[in-house]
């Protein structure tokens, strides 16, 4: 019993992690699209 909770945990963690790297890289590539659209009208 003890292992299954240490793999959930373990796998949990993970998953969490793995999410709120995939969020910053959706934002920073909306920041930069962003930006390119900017340059493009000439603000």
């Amino acid at each position: 019993m003890r292992k299954l909770v240490l793999i959930c945990s373990s796998l949990l963690l993970v998953l969490a992690v793995s999410g709120c790297h995939t969020v910053n890289g959706v934002g920073e590539d909306i920041q930069s699209g962003g930006e390119a659209l900017s340059h493009a009208s000439g603000q």
